[in-house]
């Protein structure tokens, strides 16, 4: 199915132009209007999907998300959701003069490299990084243990890898924690505690807040700064960061999940 996401500045002015267009496309919640509808949009992952949409032969799905609560994604990882998708590649069909979007979507790009990073041993080949990058955000997923094939991260890097390559390029070169060996398509990262401390500061504010939550006893309130020292020496830091990124999965998955119920009815 053909996946679109239309991040947008007025999610109510959206709704109101789509539904006197295409009001077949939603399901009963079209009854509620434009309003209600942005207002279940916010909810979980902050997008509205339409699915099962028929388009030229072919059906299509696709999602609404404020330009704002993008922002906030893929900046922070709030969610992991459509901040998620677009660690893999897609195709950009048009966007705005946003400064703001562009900056956001290049820091995700790190983010995303950053903490696969911290999942990896000192020595790996290109498409084991992609193998972790593009299952970040089936960390803690429900639907990968019911219903979605458990090949599905596979299946999306193995035919896509000159994509990723090419997604991935420019921030594998400039990063100064990485030998980038890319004729012999392997890579070398610092392992070192200050190696990881350096990395686990530049992580997202929501993924350490959840390493924090994970690491410190209740009480205790030591600064997050302390904590990821901690993490950076421990011998599974990799595992702790999975488990930080599996909470903020495993929350907004199953809010999402029970939007899309809602969403795909039509009567």
């Amino acid at each position: 199915m053909l996946d679109f996401v239309f991040a947008v500045d007025d999610s109510v002015t959206w709704h109101m132009m789509n539904l006197l267009k295409n009001k077949s496309h939603y399901s009963f919640l079209k009854f509620l209007g434009p309003k209600q509808i942005s207002n279940i949009q916010n909810y979980g992952a902050g997008i509205y999907y339409n699915t099962l949409v028929p388009f030229h032969g072919r059906m299509i799905k696709y999602g609404v998300i404020g330009t704002k609560f993008l922002i906030e994604d893929l900046l922070h990882w709030k969610t992991l959701y459509v901040a998620g998708r677009l660690q893999k590649p897609v195709k950009i069909l048009t966007q705005n003069e946003n400064g703001k979007l562009q900056a956001a979507l290049v820091s995700n790009l790190k983010s995303a490299v950053t903490a696969a990073f911290l999942m990896l041993p000192e020595s790996f080949c290109e498409e084991d990084l992609y193998m972790q990058i593009a299952g970040l955000s089936y960390s803690g997923d429900f639907r990968m243990i019911i219903g979605e094939d458990g090949l599905k991260v596979q299946n999306i890097v193995k035919p896509n890898v000159p994509h990723f390559q090419k997604l991935y390029a420019n921030i594998l070169q400039d990063c100064p924690q990485v030998v980038y060996k890319h004729q012999l398509g392997r890579l070398e990262i610092d392992k070192s505690p200050e190696g990881q401390f350096t990395q686990l500061m530049a992580l997202p504010r929501t993924l350490q807040q959840k390493i924090t939550a994970l690491v410190d006893p209740p009480g205790k309130n030591r600064d997050v700064e302390e904590i990821l020292l901690q993490v950076a020496h421990d011998p599974d830091c990799g595992l702790v960061v999975r488990q930080g990124i599996s909470g903020i999965v495993r929350s907004s998955s199953l809010v999402q999940s029970a939007k899309t119920i809602l969403t795909a009815e039509r009567p």
